[in-house]
């Protein structure tokens, strides 16, 4: 009878506590769902899911082959340039480097879009699925877009539709010199740019607030300043329409420094050093040869390697000109001692003539004397006197014999006066007296060096004032 209850109540134990089990287990799972509800996302409010599906509906349907408001409106682009360096310049090529952000601003009605942020960043990888602006560079030779360590653009979209297109350019771009004043030179290189295919009635550019700007420290010029920047734009036309340039205009002034050591210097000591020869006498042919022919070949080499560094030209420049001038006095300076020294050599022939005609005078005056002198002869121990011209005196041989016959005692022989024979006049060397053409190239040529000088720097640094004062206006 116990055993049949205890059988009985069994099951119905068993049911209970199973029962318990299961209420139980609903609680606990009821408890730890209402624990951890928060974290789990809902796929309606998460931003990413919003604008994954925005994009995704902004491009369903989207042809960036075509332009905003095609057939409609003109797309109007707005542009500014950031320049985080300028520079170097090539004077032999005529080029110059920019490294710059190049911005564009445009706005597409297609894109319009309405979520919880009103500027969407995005990556550079979109801008190949929408419509770009095909802007080119009409002067640059070669322009680089930075990839490193990605594609270097960025990109984002206002809910209005409005883009922002910026990329790292490093351009080679051409700027035109005039180096008639090389090197006080100024040279506005220009940057253009615009749409290669869109005419004006299509595509039109337009400078925004900014326009450009230059980074502090940017200049990368060795030999110029850069004094500033001006902004332009101007239509062009050619077969195909009229198209919109944008122009800008990088004012740039040479430093004259480098020049002046290197050449201007050289020269102007190179011609005081030719003219330290009129100070010399001018019997110093050796020394003053040596002064004019190295002057002149010196002149020759600076004139040479002035031009290594310039493009070849047809016109003369500024440092030509300088050059010219210098080699014009340094050549003058040797033809000056070759004059000089030309009527030097003829005096000295003049006086050696004259020496030689007085000396063969001299030696035909003794001989002349002696004849006259000795018109008598000694004939046995008498002098007799010879008189040519009078036939009647020979008579008075006889009779004059005769009485020294006679009479031999009586006869008086003169005394032998030796003749004093006379050397000829010895040429002694006397120099010539300072030639008067030194004396005045002495007073001439550093004058007219001086005068040439002053007219030249002030020429030039009036020029270049000038230039600075119109560039700061603009």
């Amino acid at each position: 009878m116990a055993l049949w209850r205890v059988q009985a109540i069994f099951p119905l134990c068993t049911a209970r506590l199973g029962i318990l089990l299961v209420v139980y287990a609903l609680s606990a799972e009821a408890g730890f769902a209402q624990k951890h509800g928060p974290d789990i996302i809902d796929d309606s409010k998460d931003n990413i899911t919003i604008f994954t599906r925005i994009l995704d509906r902004l491009l369903d349907g989207y042809d960036n082959r075509l332009r905003p408001g095609l057939g409609d409106d003109v797309t109007e682009v707005k542009t500014n340039i950031y320049v985080t360096s300028f520079g170097p310049v090539s004077d032999t090529d005529m080029e110059y480097t920019i490294d710059v952000f190049f911005r564009q601003s445009w706005r597409d009605e297609r894109l319009k879009f309405d979520g919880p942020m009103k500027i969407l960043p995005l990556n550079n990888l979109l801008a190949s699925k929408i419509w770009t602006p095909d802007t080119f560079f009409h002067n640059g030779k070669k322009s680089v877009a930075h990839n490193m360590t990605t594609p270097n653009k960025l990109l984002r979209l206002v809910d209005n539709g409005t883009l922002l297109y910026t990329m790292r350019l490093t351009i080679h771009a051409e700027c035109p010199m005039h180096l008639e004043d090389f090197p006080m030179d100024v040279h506005a290189c220009p940057l253009k740019f615009g749409s290669y295919a869109y005419t004006k009635s299509e595509v039109n550019y337009n400078w925004t607030l900014g326009k450009v700007e230059v980074a502090e420290g940017g200049s990368r010029l060795n030999q110029y300043d850069l004094l500033g920047h001006v902004v332009s734009r101007e239509d062009i036309e050619t077969s195909t329409g009229v198209y919109v340039m944008m122009i800008t205009y990088f004012h740039l002034k040479r430093k004259i420094g480098y020049f002046v050591i290197q050449t201007y210097l050289p020269c102007i000591m190179t011609v005081i050093l030719s003219q330290v020869s009129f100070w010399l006498n001018r019997e110093s042919v050796p020394a003053r040869t040596v002064f004019g022919v190295t002057t002149v070949l010196t002149m020759t080499t600076l004139s040479i390697s002035a031009r290594n560094s310039l493009p070849k030209v047809a016109y003369a420049t500024a440092m030509d000109w300088f050059i010219a001038v210098c080699y014009a006095f340094v050549f003058s300076a040797l033809i000056e001692f070759a004059a000089v020294n030309y009527f030097t050599k003829r005096s000295w022939a003049w006086d050696g003539k004259k020496v030689l005609e007085a000396q063969e005078l001299k030696k035909k005056e003794p001989v002349t004397l002696a004849k006259k002198t000795n018109n008598t002869y000694n004939i046995v121990g008498t002098t007799y006197a010879l008189n040519i011209t009078k036939e009647p005196g020979l008579p008075t041989i006889a009779k004059s014999a005769a009485t020294n016959t006679t009479t031999p005692a009586a006869v008086v022989i003169p005394p032998k006066v030796p003749r004093m024979e006379e050397k000829p006049p010895e040429n002694k060397k006397t120099y010539n007296s300072v030639s008067k053409v030194d004396k005045m190239s002495r007073i001439v040529f550093p004058v007219l060096f001086a005068i040439f000088n002053m007219v030249y720097w002030a020429t030039y640094v009036n020029r270049e004032s000038a230039i600075k004062g119109i560039i700061a206006k603009q």
